[in-house]
């Protein structure tokens, strides 16, 4: 299968992260784009203005219309399983035979051109799949990229190696040529990839809706370990190697323990965070990382080890590390003065909002932190409430949004009010979204962090607008 054959390229879902950075790949490579969302976004509104169409009704009409111009052939689908089965136009596109990939699929037939370098984890791999992406640039090594996040040097999640508009050759291996690629854990979509370097920076249970248990979450990242190449090399967090029966070729990384690849010395000067890493290959000192948080200087550390596995010299690295601006909704700075901080970010797994509300309160150790939490599924918050409850409890200030179903039903008894009862910390409320902005513009806060993956982010802006406004007023 060549994917590129194809002359219409529909996609069920085409607003997801994922989704909509191959829709770029192929309208890049002057293919006929189109697809259905369910709701408009900035980043729908973004594929719009790049010649792609959406659209946000079910509207099975409107497809065949679409779909008359084209022989059957010509089509390819792509869908991604957060569309619900039911949907009418997957039933239509089902029931005429045409053919339907997943997004993995999709994904793992156009890494099959490259050498790939796929950074897994269930957290921390968007981060570190676009540091590796931003070292690669900054070194001047021509490389494809396919982000779950948009990277703020590049203000996009799809990163073109070529600037030519014809295809990648059949066979790109010895070229010089790589495809980084964040491996999705979800629905096992990484068991598609095929990579040359593989990066695993962390195995907790998530999507039990998926896997079940913790135990069948570590066998599929085990399955993705077994996936490098022959003479490939996979590079894994200390107690990620500690929890996963490996027998690939690996290099080890931590934050600061005796391991291959560790920080050193590290110091916080003005929210900034500066330190050495320790490396077999050369160390790399006199970090200043573009990016904040404890999280991130180890996500640092293993983009580290996949540079010097290409050559790339420490010089270069510690340039593009502080030439770094981050990822949208990854401890993304929003407002940073004297008198407000506004940081958001897209944690919603209970080590995750450990780990950013932990960074956020030492950066800022003598100022009240007040966190704003969207939960993201009813499975995954039935699953982890114990575990959400111990990591908010870390704030001063906690204000709940009701749960963001995303792709499901709700399951009884299963709700931000039954999450909220479970948490020790006293200062704690539920609110809708326009009672959150109504409170900001009331009263003042030292640090505001927005958390989720939901939809807390059409909250961004206007938060922004009012701490500006409040900032302009008391400047007069």
């Amino acid at each position: 299968m060549n994917i590129l054959n194809y002359k219409l390229y529909y996609f069920l879902g085409i607003g997801g992260i994922g989704m909509s950075a191959l829709a770029r790949f192929f309208r890049h490579y002057q293919k006929q784009v189109s697809g259905y969302d369910k709701t408009p976004t900035s980043l729908t509104e973004e594929l719009e203005n790049e010649g792609i169409r959406c659209h946000f009704e079910e509207d099975v009409e409107a497809l065949k219309k679409l779909l008359s111009a084209y022989k059957k052939e010509e089509v390819l689908i792509v869908y991604t399983p957060a569309v619900p089965k039911e949907h009418s136009e997957y039933h239509y596109l089902l029931s005429e035979n045409y053919t339907i990939l997943k997004r993995s699929q999709v994904l793992g037939e156009i890494t099959k051109q490259f050498k790939t370098i796929a950074i897994a984890g269930t957290h921390g791999k968007t981060t570190t799949t676009t540091l590796v992406t931003h070292i690669l640039k900054s070194a001047g090594v021509n490389c494809f990229s396919f982000m779950g996040g948009i990277s703020k040097n590049y203000n996009t999640n799809l990163i073109l190696g070529n600037t030519t508009n014809s295809p990648p050759s059949e066979e790109q291996e010895g070229t010089g040529t790589y495809m980084v690629v964040e491996a999705d854990e979800y629905d096992r979509s990484f068991l598609t990839l095929h990579p040359q370097i593989a990066v695993i920076t962390s195995v907790d249970a998530d999507h039990l809706d998926i896997y079940g248990d913790a135990s069948h979450v570590k066998e599929g990242y085990e399955l993705f370990a077994k996936q490098v190449k022959e003479n490939g090399v996979l590079i894994v967090k200390k107690n990620v190697d500690n929890d996963l029966m490996l027998i690939a070729n690996r290099k080890i990384y931590s934050l600061n323990l005796d391991t291959e690849y560790c920080a050193q010395s590290i110091r916080i000067e003005n929210a900034q965070f500066f330190y050495d890493i320790q490396s077999p290959v050369e160390p790399v000192n006199g970090v200043e990382l573009g990016l904040a948080g404890l999280h991130n200087v180890e996500n640092s550390i293993a983009a580290v080890a996949v540079a010097q596995h290409l050559g790339i010299k420490a010089d270069v690295i510690k340039n593009a590390l502080r030439s770094f601006s981050g990822v949208k909704r990854r401890f993304d700075y929003r407002v940073k003065n004297d008198n407000s901080v506004y940081i958001d970010d897209y944690a919603h797994h209970p080590e995750e909002l450990k780990a950013t509300i932990s960074s956020v309160k030492k950066i800022y150790p003598d100022k009240k932190i007040t966190g704003i939490f969207q939960p993201h599924l009813y499975t995954r918050t039935k699953d982890f409430a114990d575990g959400f409850a111990e990591s908010l409890d870390l704030l001063d200030e906690c204000i709940l949004l009701d749960i963001y179903p995303a792709r499901e039903l709700p399951i009884e008894g299963v709700t931000s009010s039954w999450l909220l009862s479970k948490m020790k910390l006293q200062n704690k409320k539920l609110m809708t979204k326009e009672e959150v902005l109504k409170e900001i513009a009331a009263n003042n806060k030292d640090v505001i962090l927005t958390m989720g993956a939901g939809n807390i982010d059409t909250l961004v802006e206007p938060i922004e607008k009012i701490l500006k406004n409040k900032i302009e007023k008391n400047k007069l």
